[in-house]
């Protein structure tokens, strides 16, 4: 397998390759750019069919990362990493601090936080092994205090670009009645689709576990359907919050939503993708535009003095980064996905 000549490759600075016999840890490490500062990514834990789709995802999520930051105006490179395995059954202490230790020896030009699979527990294990982790400090929320936990803020900024996603495409603020297909109920997707239910709109969900599903349609009178059913909803939004390569050659032209906005990074398996859905009318937000209010959340973390309401007031310029990106594709008459990245390339490579 070659990485160097591998697609997704894309000018990645630094792609470590971490194992530990005692612990059965296989895991990448990749960090992409750091002109504007470390590479902040989260560690994802998936039992990958193979190698050569573990080397793939992290390289793409990596690249994703510097866009994200770039666009988001925070002073951070992108990386990512994966471990290869189940993290139901093959997470372990001593999995967690042999990679922690593959992160030490990076000497912090990869940072890691919580992503599918990783929680902000095993972060936390992980800083006994090394610094070079985030998205472990309680932080202040409603008068109480919340866990490091990035998520809650990724699903508000998700929310807000799906607002935004909403007035371009339906020229309307209100959700109210809005029919939203959410795919994947982890920690975002739920919570994106209480906020959405709280705006008034109308759910359908689906996801691989059973547990989130029964209670989306007990709290939220949610429609449950099954995974290969999710597509062709006859809905407004579809909002996918699993992993990634969702719209390709198989579901896109099942798609009838007017909109794709949802918190998965890399949603598009090929640029190419991006431009079949404009010539559907069908409006995308770019994934990590959207879906950029965990990395600006744990970017307030890492300052030291953590503002509450400063954050709240940064994600919510995802609504403005959004509309901006709308607004030239419309005139330039050009895919969302490659406008966002023609914005995000101008900040990062300067």
């Amino acid at each position: 397998m070659s990485v160097f000549s591998t697609r997704d490759f894309a000018d990645h600075e630094q792609v470590v390759f971490c194992s530990d016999a005692r612990s059965g840890l296989k895991a990448i490490i990749a960090v992409h750019n750091s002109n504007l500062g470390p590479a902040l990514g989260g560690c994802r834990m998936w039992p990958y069919a193979s190698e050569e789709e573990a080397v793939r995802d992290v390289l793409r999520l990596s690249r994703g990362m510097t866009y994200k930051s770039a666009m988001a105006g925070l002073k951070l490179g992108g990386g990512k990493s994966v471990i290869i395995g189940n993290p139901r059954t093959d997470k372990s202490p001593e999995l967690l601090a042999a990679f922690a230790r593959a992160v030490d020896r990076l000497g912090g030009s990869y940072i890691a936080a919580e992503d599918s699979g990783t929680g902000v527990e095993d972060m936390k294990y992980m800083s006994q092994f090394t610094r070079h982790v985030s998205g472990i400090v309680d932080k202040p929320s409603d008068g109480g205090t919340r866990s490091g936990d990035p998520s809650p803020s990724t699903a508000y900024g998700t929310f807000v670009g799906i607002r935004a996603a909403v007035r371009e495409r339906l020229g309307r603020d209100s959700l109210e009645g809005l029919r939203v297909a959410v795919q994947g109920l982890g920690h975002v997707g739920l919570d994106l689709a209480h906020q959405l239910k709280a705006a008034g709109a109308k759910l359908w969900v689906t996801d691989i576990h059973r547990e989130p599903l029964v209670r989306a349609a007990k709290e939220l009178e949610a429609t449950v359907v099954a995974p290969e059913e999710i597509f062709g909803l006859d809905v407004d939004v579809f909002a996918p919050c699993a992993l990634g390569a969702i719209v390709n050659d198989h579901t896109l032209p099942q798609l009838k939503a007017k909109i794709v906005a949802g918190a998965a990074n890399n949603q598009l398996a090929e640029p190419r993708h991006g431009a079949a859905l404009m010539q559907r009318g069908i409006l995308y937000a770019p994934d990590y535009v959207i879906n950029a209010g965990g990395i600006i959340d744990v970017y307030y973390e890492r300052t030291g003095n953590f503002d509450a309401a400063a954050l709240k007031r940064h994600i919510e310029r995802i609504e403005d980064n959004l509309m901006e990106i709308f607004a030239r594709a419309r005139q330039e008459e050009r895919p969302t996905g490659e406008v966002a990245d023609a914005i995000a390339e101008e900040r990062f490579r300067r």
